[in-house]
Formats: C-alpha cells, sequence, structure tokens
C-alpha cells in the first residue's frame, strides 16, 4: 500500500485558503513543544483553537504541567492570529478504557492507535458542536507517531461527526527539528514519554 503524503495534502489546501478571512481551525495539542512549531506554521493561514485534550497522561500533576507549558507559550508565541485555548476534561478511566486487553501492546501499536482515536473523535465532535471549519492534531510532528495511521483515523472521525479533517504530517518540512528549536527558545518543558503510565514505564526500562 502506497504511503500517502499528508504534507502535501495539506499545501494544496492551504494554497486556496484567503489569508485576510482565516477559516477557523481546531487543533487537538498533546504538549507544548509538538506545539510551537504547528502553531508558527499553521497561524499564518487559519484561526486557531488549542484543545488540549488529553486523559492518556498519567499522573494529573503531568497532565497540568504539560497544560500551563502550553498555556504560557500561547501567551509569548509571536503569531500572525491570536491563538484560544480550550481545556479539556481529565478523565483518566476513558484511557484505561480504551487501553484494556492492550496493556502489554508495544508503543507504537494497536493501543497507541486506539489512544489517537479517543482524542480524534473527541476533537471532532467538539469541532462540530462548535462549527468549526476544520480539525486537525500537533501529534504527526512526532518522529515516534505514525502519521499515516494518525490520518486515517483523523479522516474516519471526520466522517463519524461530519466535519472537516485537516491532512498533515508536520515533522515535514524539517517541522520537528524547529519544534526543537523552539523549545529551547521558550526554555519548554519537555517530557521524555508520550504521557501514559506505559510509555513512561517502557521509557524508565530503557533508561536501566
Amino acid at each position: 500500500m502506497n504511503k500517502i503524503n499528508y504534507q502535501k495534502e495539506l499545501d494544496k489546501i492551504i494554497s486556496g485558503i484567503d489569508e485576510s478571512t482565516p477559516p477557523r481551525l481546531l487543533l487537538h495539542a498533546c504538549c507544548a513543544p509538538c506545539s510551537s512549531y504547528v502553531l508558527e506554521y499553521l497561524s499564518n493561514y487559519f484561526d486557531i483553537t488549542l484543545y488540549f485534550y488529553n486523559p492518556n497522561i498519567s499522573p494529573e500533576s503531568e497532565f497540568e504541567k504539560r497544560f500551563q507549558e502550553l498555556k504560557r507559550l500561547v501567551t509569548e508565541l509571536p503569531v500572525k492570529n491570536e491563538i484560544k485555548l480550550i481545556k479539556g476534561v481529565y478523565r483518566y478511566e476513558d484511557f484505561l478504557d480504551i487501553a484494556r486487553g492492550y496493556e502489554d501492546a508495544p508503543e507504537g501499536g494497536e493501543r497507541c492507535f486506539r489512544c489517537y482515536r479517543l482524542r480524534l473523535e473527541k476533537a471532532a465532535e467538539l469541532a462540530r458542536d462548535e462549527g468549526f471549519d476544520w480539525f486537525c492534531t500537533t501529534l504527526s510532528i512526532s518522529p515516534l507517531k505514525n502519521s499515516q495511521k494518525i490520518n486515517e483515523i483523523g479522516i474516519e472521525a471526520a466522517e463519524k461527526f461530519g466535519v472537516k479533517w485537516l491532512p498533515s504530517d508536520f515533522k515535514k518540512k524539517e517541522g520537528y527539528k524547529r519544534s526543537i528549536e523552539l523549545s529551547r527558545e521558550y526554555n519548554l518543558y519537555r517530557q521524555n514519554y508520550c504521557g501514559c503510565v506505559y510509555s513512561r514505564v517502557d521509557k524508565e526500562i530503557e533508561v536501566e
């Protein structure tokens, strides 16, 4: 199966945007470092509302720490169009429900795909309810994330809730490299695990 270049798909959409009337984008955000480049890039074309919905993050103090860092980034990052921020409800049991039976799945496998779906469907639902033109996620900026799967799930969520998915692969165009630079420039807290208890344990085992 041929892989789709989702960055080229995004380029096509952006080329048709009238920057004087930017469309409204609901952008699911996982953390400040991953959001940095994506905001710098997309804020030139969209009226962005960030949606921090990540019930996978454990413990709750880590969830709060990442949200506060994202909030700080939004206030400090110079962007063309103002960024709004929504904090999603933290219900760790929602993540445990979708992870049940997949606790031993390898990092980057089916458990992660179910986690993508949990977050993207919630974002799609909010995008529908609030009348956003598009929705998207920052997740594809990570070299450790499966951008093909993220986009497939995003497309399915868009169809389910009747909204438009903005295709992306933000690691392209050296997006991940730029996120590292911005993280250093703004002294952003950069966690060493994805967020869930399983990724944290994997990272601790790796360190040992």
